[in-house]
């Protein structure tokens, strides 16, 4: 018999740990190959971690909400045979070279796990897992302090986010202290202020509400996206430039293909492919809108990454991104679209899909708006909002002279980080996406 390690995989760039937040296996279950044992979550999203192996859990090394990085040991399965890569020998047993170092990396995790377990004295009978108490130890945090932060994790249970939320709000009082020597002491008496306040937050909540109002808790993603927008507005200086575009055409040309393609490739021709051509092309033609900013360096993208935002079953949303969409023909471009919108749907997305976007589009003509002011995807510089394509009465422009008409029009709404963004770009770049869609080749095929 051999034992094998499950080690957490990695699950795309920037990326580097995750939450458990079910275990789908307990000790003495057999697991089959690619069956899941276990599910994580990190702050981008959700998915199950599958066994590579057949056997028997005979161990797990973490338990539900804690943190474990990429790379580490997780679980141990007993297989047959002792032909496994990835094994944690008995100490009795003699092995190959390398199971002495094995051995002491799954002991290490042991230890870690063990500690993991252990009762923290603290009041109202809190549990503070080794990371939260790993970061309070090497900030200075006392019993007292920790304490008194609100946790947002199961059970009330203090996260990694609660305490850096918590450092940052108290990092904030010694930079007004350098002001004025004399105050020292009153700036120290508001630092014990600062930290109660996100805790009287969820606290004044049910307070107010009367009996027949409910409360309802915020899902882990909602609290994600919620502290995602939040810190999106506090970074970049958002400005909006509006236009409207004329897309009669492609309007009147989808009409005529939509049947042939669903025929054909058993799935839907929708606008959003025909959309994500043309914000490609403009970002081809604009650079200066495919960059990040880091500290005071401006980072241009080579590869143009578009995010999509798409509707979860839950009512949140997430952005799985279409890599180099600018080397996408129309059809590739419909058949990204439709795989990465249905696996969304089904939360089949995996962490690699919505990794390394450039810039985003969001349609809001789809919930019937005709136009928004969306909110800037962090790192990036640009957001470009889709309005709903409205039948309405236009000027129409001929060499005979003006008349007016029924067209297919829509508003774009495009948000841009000013920091990095003046006008004149901000403008041009929405301008050009607004050229190629009225431009539109009523004879092309597909």
């Amino acid at each position: 018999m051999a034992k094998f390690e499950l080690k957490l995989p990695k699950m795309g760039e920037s990326v580097a740990e995750a939450t458990i937040t079910s275990w789908l296996k307990d000790v003495g279950d057999t697991i089959e190959a690619d069956e899941a044992v276990l599910e994580i979550a990190t702050d981008k999203v959700d998915s199950e971690v599958p066994s590579e192996v057949d056997g028997v859990l005979v161990e797990k090394l973490f338990d539900v909400d804690d943190v474990v990085q990429v790379g580490q040991t997780i679980a141990v399965i007993e297989t047959e045979g002792g032909d496994t890569v990835e094994v944690k020998a008995p100490a009795t047993e003699t092995v190959k070279e390398e199971a002495p170092k094995a051995v002491a990396e799954v002991a290490q995790t042991v230890v870690a796990a063990k500690a993991a377990a252990e009762p923290v004295v603290s009041s109202g009978d809190r549990f503070y897992s080794p990371l939260v108490k790993n970061i309070a130890k090497q900030e200075g945090i006392s019993q007292a302090e920790l304490d008194a932060i609100a946790g947002t994790g199961k059970d009330g249970r203090v996260t990694k986010n609660d305490i850096k939320s918590y450092l940052q709000s108290r990092s904030s009082s010694p930079v007004e202290e350098v002001k004025s020597q004399p105050v020292v002491e009153q700036k120290v008496e508001n630092k014990a202020v600062t930290p109660s306040q996100p805790k009287e937050k969820p606290v004044s909540t049910p307070v107010v509400a009367s009996g027949e109002d409910e409360i309802i808790e915020m899902t882990r993603m909602g609290k994600l996206i919620s502290k995602h927008m939040v810190d999106s507005v506090q970074t970049s200086a958002h400005v909006q430039s509006f236009i409207e575009a004329d897309v009669t055409e492609i309007w009147n040309w989808r009409n005529k293909h939509k049947n042939s393609f669903k025929n054909r490739e058993g799935e839907n021709l929708t606008f959003t492919p025909i959309f994500m051509e043309a914000v490609a092309k403009a970002l081809r033609d604009f650079p200066m809108m495919n960059i990040s900013v880091q500290g005071d360096s401006i980072i241009k993208k080579k590869h143009i990454n578009l995010g999509m935002a798409a509707a979860l079953p839950d009512g949140n949303l997430i952005v799985p991104v279409i890599k180099d969409a600018d080397q996408l023909n129309l059809l590739g471009m419909a058949k990204k679209v439709n795989d990465l919108a249905n696996r969304a749907r089904e939360n089949k997305l995996s962490p690699d899909d919505i990794q390394g976007g450039t810039y985003t589009v969001t349609n809001v003509g789809t919930f019937g708006s005709i136009m928004g002011t969306p909110i800037i995807n962090q790192p990036q510089v640009g957001i470009l909002a889709l309005g709903a394509i409205r039948k309405v009465p236009a000027v129409i422009e001929t060499p005979q002279g003006d008349f007016i008409g029924i067209r297919y029009k829509m508003f774009m709404s495009h948000s841009y980080d000013h920091r990095v963004v003046n006008g004149a770009l901000g403008g041009q770049f929405v301008k050009a996406v607004k050229d190629y869609l009225e431009a539109w080749d009523s004879n092309r095929e597909i």
